[in-house]
């Protein structure tokens, strides 16, 4: 199971050039925003779903990106889609709440999770996550981010 310390080595030690951040906790986008000072690249919100046949999903969009459940269900064919409860983030990603972020998936040895990275944060030349603790971020080269996941065997939708 990884935690924000040995995951941070992972990168430093695979050679993966990145920024961390330290700050109080943060759990909303709002928190983010007057809190993380000023952090280059795109800044996330993270959703952590599951449908009616515990199916589980982890949306990572673009910070200002309204969303909505229901179009974002039909358009990705994923069943009928709300939050997750806090003990199912617990039982596959191992974090606490306000720590969401698509490193969890490490902790998803099964591949039960699965990921949906939204095109603008795709596009972004950085991208900002928690590295399973929401007093830290990340900042990492997206292209470099994408190579990491697939490394450890983390497929991107």
């Amino acid at each position: 199971m990884y935690n924000s310390l040995n995951l941070i080595e992972l990168l430093k030690k695979e050679k993966y050039k990145i920024e961390v951040h330290q700050h109080d906790a943060l759990f909303t986008v709002e928190d983010s925003k007057k809190l993380r000072g000023k952090i280059n690249g795109a800044h996330s919100k993270n959703l952590f779903l599951k449908n009616k046949k515990n199916k589980f999903f982890l949306l990572s969009c673009e910070e200002a990106d309204s969303i909505n459940l229901k179009k974002i269900s039909k358009s990705l064919e994923l069943g009928n889609i709300s939050f997750a409860k806090e003990e199912y983030l617990d039982q596959y990603l191992k974090i606490k709440p306000g720590s969401v972020s698509p490193f969890a998936l490490l902790n998803d040895e099964s591949g039960e999770v699965v990921f949906y990275l939204e095109q603008t944060l795709y596009e972004s030349k950085f991208v900002n996550f928690h590295p399973l603790i929401n007093t830290l971020t990340i900042t990492i080269e997206t292209k470099r981010f994408i190579e990491f996941m697939i490394e450890n065997d983390k497929k991107i939708h």
